[in-house]
């Protein structure tokens, strides 16, 4: 298969990529790790007039940690996260979805940008920036805006991202002392999309009981959604309460159908690994080094 003819224009610094952003707006794609879109491309489900290649652009790599947040930039590679000490102490949550993304060939050329950016909703990375409470940096000509992750999600490949727009970078908040974090998942196999997948923080008050929690899910709807946990803040951290809560969710769930699974086999995974994740988080939480 081969693609629609396009022209490609290669930017080798941000404002380059943001002058072909605001010429071709809505007919262009944006070219970052490619692991999703060169597919797409080939399969001609994508058609863009234009290929805006970012990937020479050195100030869209790497990972800077500012007084309140991590910030990945938007070229930031999937491997290069997963070998991070800073995303390991910062952000555990991503550092433990990592691995499920893909496999170690994609992880080496995909960016945890171009992931968000693609919005698949049943993709690790934007479930674990919404469950964090991060945020995605755009950047057009003459302006730059933060969108919370629960509002830049609308649908399937679907995102709050304007045609002109870039995504430059993400945040991931910075935690505070008696934080816990998980993430499980359920695919047909190892590096497949997930068919739901669930990643939860937990926040413990001094005495132990839960400050607050969060309990993001992926794959189960047509895009990644948070939980409406906050009922639950002052309960004790046990295991009665993290089954309480994955239940809670999974009653309220709207779970897709495809060929994988049916909506009631989604919403049964919500309640088994929601539980699951909750009750691993609160044990790290409530755990000395926390």
């Amino acid at each position: 298969m081969k693609p629609a003819p396009f022209e490609y224009c290669r930017a080798d610094t941000l404002d380059e990529a943001l002058d072909l952003a605001a010429e071709f707006g809505a007919d262009a794609s944006v070219l970052a790790g490619g692991m999703s879109l060169g597919p797409m491309l080939n399969m001609r489900l994508a058609r863009p007039a234009a290929l805006i290649d970012i990937n020479p652009v050195e100030a869209l790599a790497g990972i800077r940690e500012s007084e309140d947040a991590l910030e990945t930039g938007a070229l930031c590679r999937q491997a290069d996260a997963l070998g991070s000490g800073l995303i390991g102490g910062f952000a555990p949550l991503l550092a433990e979805a990592l691995p499920f993304v893909g496999h170690f060939q994609t992880r080496n050329r995909g960016t945890l940008g171009g992931s968000v950016c693609h919005a698949d909703p049943s993709a690790e990375i934007p479930l674990a920036l919404l469950t964090l409470g991060g945020g995605i940096v755009l950047r057009r000509k003459g302006r730059a805006r933060t969108v919370p992750a629960e509002a830049f999600f609308e649908g399937i490949f679907a995102t709050a991202r304007e045609p002109e727009e870039i995504v430059t970078a993400l945040r991931w908040p910075r935690g505070g002392a008696r934080i816990g974090h998980a993430f499980a998942e359920i695919a047909q196999r190892h590096g497949d999309f997930a068919i739901a997948a669930v990643a939860a923080t937990v926040a413990l008050r001094p005495g132990g009981d839960i400050a607050a929690l969060s309990l993001g899910l992926g794959g189960v709807e047509d895009r990644p959604r948070l939980a409406d946990l906050s009922g639950l803040a002052g309960a004790p951290a046990t295991p009665a309460t993290a089954a309480e809560a994955a239940a809670f969710a999974a009653d309220r769930a709207d779970p897709i159908e495809d060929p994988k699974a049916s909506a009631a086999y989604r919403r049964q995974l919500v309640r088994v690994l929601g539980a699951r994740v909750l009750e691993r988080a609160m044990e790290r939480a409530a755990a000395p080094s926390c």
